[in-house]
């Protein structure tokens, strides 16, 4: 677990975002801030307004209002690609890979080697080089993703889930966004995606955990940030909360914690 210094900027902060989707309102002045090399669970039922938060916060969804800041500067977190250029990735439960390519192309898509000299500048691309590395995201993953030139449209969700987020962990510098990483997941890929959050964030990467498991969020999060109904309604050390605590703030039968 992360000690933070009560004096530290958040490397990301949400405050009082708004969203409106027709009649209905997703986020209602929703705040939200992790610190560099912290793991903050986020967490509330379906319709609390987790996925806007983490799109707006991403790059992925523009607000009605409020304020995005990085390492205290306000930022216009516009596109994705801005996102990105700041070291800010995520993982979508949807996993956003490009079914008809391979796993080394989906983990450098958009971010393509090209080969040296000449090659490179006829369009060429250095294969090699990002299957090595490819290769070694996955194994620090301890992913089981047996080869790297099948289109991962053939591979199994679990599969898919692990390529998407050896993607997000070998890119991020800043955050990474984590959606239900270990939904499609079985016993030891899940133990080994728990690990993997806490070694992100042993380097200074901030990690956001979406989660329904409240033992996974308990086991990996410093601290649990509770949405309800747009907002956040409670904050939460994690070592000194409990499940049926998280459950009742999510629910509304307990009211908020700092």
């Amino acid at each position: 677990m992360t000690n933070v210094a009560p004096t530290a900027t958040p490397i990301l902060e949400g405050r009082g975002l708004s969203r409106s989707f027709g009649n209905v309102r997703a986020l209602d002045g929703a705040d939200f801030e992790i610190y560099s090399g912290e793991v903050v669970a986020l967490i509330g039922d379906n319709g609390a307004g987790k996925s806007t938060l983490v799109k707006a916060l991403s790059g992925n969804l523009s607000l009605d209002s409020g304020q995005i800041l990085f390492s205290g500067m306000p930022v216009d977190l516009n596109s994705p690609s801005v996102a990105s250029e700041m070291g800010i990735e995520t993982v979508y439960q949807d996993l956003a890979l490009a079914p008809h390519l391979n796993a080394a192309q989906n983990m450098f898509l958009g971010r393509e080697l090209p080969a040296e000299g000449l090659l490179g500048r006829l369009g060429f691309l250095d294969t090699k080089t990002m299957r090595e590395q490819s290769r070694k995201a996955l194994d620090d993953l301890g992913a089981t993703v047996r080869t790297l030139t099948d289109p991962v449209g053939a591979m199994s969700g679990g599969q898919q889930q692990a390529i998407a987020i050896a993607r997000a962990v070998a890119w991020a510098k800043g955050v990474v966004f984590l959606d239900e990483p270990t939904a499609a997941l079985g016993v030891v890929q899940t133990k080994n995606v728990l690990e993997t959050i806490q070694r992100i964030s042993s380097t200074g990467v901030a990690v956001v955990f979406i989660s329904h498991s409240m033992p996974h969020v308990i086991e990996v999060a410093d601290r649990v940030q509770v949405l309800r109904l747009g907002r956040r309604v409670a904050t939460y050390e994690a070592k000194n909360t409990s499940m049926e605590e998280l459950v009742g703030a999510m629910t509304g039968a307990i009211t908020g914690a700092a």
